[in-house]
């Protein structure tokens, strides 16, 4: 899809930091707020549903299901076309924006609701991106 190095990063904050920790250590990271039970991304001190601010971070299954595309062919910095942007639904619920790696970028490869596995590209000391591929692909 890209070199690492030239691909934008994302700036952590210290709501968002257990995020970029456990994607360096491999771990896909979300909330889940002790009062209503329901998980949620993106990160925040309290919960987008109830608004409780009594919420535990936890390593999710790193598995879901492929909710929605688009498929880009314009140049970006980073990123060699075609690209999928997509909306990964996880097996826990939240959904989250990410790309699919390891498939051809076609609409006959990128069916909706397959099953997909997050996989992580370390861009640098600081940031390790969750990714997302079809599960059982190598990549």
């Amino acid at each position: 899809m890209a070199t690492p190095s030239e691909r934008p990063r994302p700036k952590p904050t210290p709501e968002t930091r257990h995020f970029w920790e456990g994607t360096r250590e491999g771990e896909l990271r979300l909330q889940r707020c002790n009062a209503c039970e329901r998980s949620y991304f993106p990160p925040r001190p309290f919960c987008p549903h109830c608004n409780a601010d009594d919420v535990t971070v936890y390593a999710a299954s790193g598995r879901g299901t492929l909710y929605s595309y688009v498929i880009s062919h314009r140049p970006a910095p980073g990123f060699t076309p075609p690209y999928a942007i997509a909306v990964v639904e996880t097996q826990e619920g939240p959904r989250l924006m990410s790309n699919i790696v390891d498939c051809p970028q076609t609409p006959e490869a990128l069916q909706l609701d397959m099953a997909v596995e997050v996989v992580f590209q370390k861009l640098d000391d600081e940031i390790t991106l969750p990714l997302f591929r079809p599960v059982g692909a190598r990549g």
